[in-house]
């Protein structure tokens, strides 16, 4: 599906009145306001803004990795407050993939397991064919038995791409995922990274203070002080 689809069908990412605050001694700190939108299958958007403009702290609810203070998150049809932690971690093994700044890699197991990995975990008897054919396909066919102190950044962070679409989830969540690569090597991955999107269909959010890589993306979600001041298509 294009990324112009229209919101006719149901959307695979939604938020209403979004909100986050924590308490401090005497007062309230409010991290994120009233932040809606919706995205249909296959989309890709961009969470912009300055630092502390609420851009992780978003992207952490939509996951549900966090729960807001007020508002919904409806993800793959369901909605996250009818959920418990187990609940909402299940969901996320079911539809969601993640690519972070800091790769998170597992140190002790080699590239091949980190990504087989998601697959062993819900008893997928194929894991290390699929991963091994992933890896091939990220340019990483002769690095399989590499730990991750043995590959490069731009290396390591190919391996979490990997990762993250073997299990071929309906929505990626990627955070600053050139954040900590050079120029050159963080503009090979995100040519990589919204190819294998356009090949599984996968919706795609990314947080990113990189005006150039949110340019890329069909739709574009502005924060400023927590609260939403600009969007094009969302």
């Amino acid at each position: 599906m294009p990324d112009t689809a229209s919101l006719d069908g149901a959307a695979i990412l939604a938020a209403r009145n979004l909100a986050k605050t924590v308490g401090l001694d005497h007062d309230t700190l409010t991290i994120l306001d009233d932040v809606s939108f919706e995205l249909p299958p296959a989309s890709t958007l961009a969470i912009v803004g300055a630092s502390g403009s609420g851009k992780s702290t978003l992207l952490g609810l939509l996951a549900g990795l966090d729960t807001p203070s007020r508002g919904e998150v409806t993800l793959a049809g369901r909605a996250l407050s009818t959920l418990d932690e187990d609940g909402r971690a299940g969901l996320r093994a079911e539809a969601v993939g993640f690519v972070f700044q800091s790769f998170q890699l597992l140190p002790a197991l080699s590239a091949l397991d980190n990504v087989a990995l998601p697959l062993e975990l819900v008893g997928r008897g194929d894991a290390r064919r699929e991963a091994a054919a992933l890896l091939e396909r990220v340019g990483l066919g002769p690095r399989l038995r590499h730990r991750p102190r043995e590959l490069s950044g731009g290396e390591q962070q190919r391996v979490a791409l990997a990762r993250a679409f073997v299990t071929r989830p309906k929505l990626l969540f990627a955070d600053e995922p050139t954040g900590n690569l050079d120029t050159q090597t963080g503009e090979r991955i995100i040519d990589l990274l919204f190819a294998l999107n356009a090949e599984s269909g996968t919706t795609l959010v990314l947080v990113t203070h990189d005006e150039r890589l949110a340019a890329r993306c069909g739709r574009r979600l502005r924060l400023g002080g927590g609260r939403v001041i600009a969007r094009e298509g969302v």
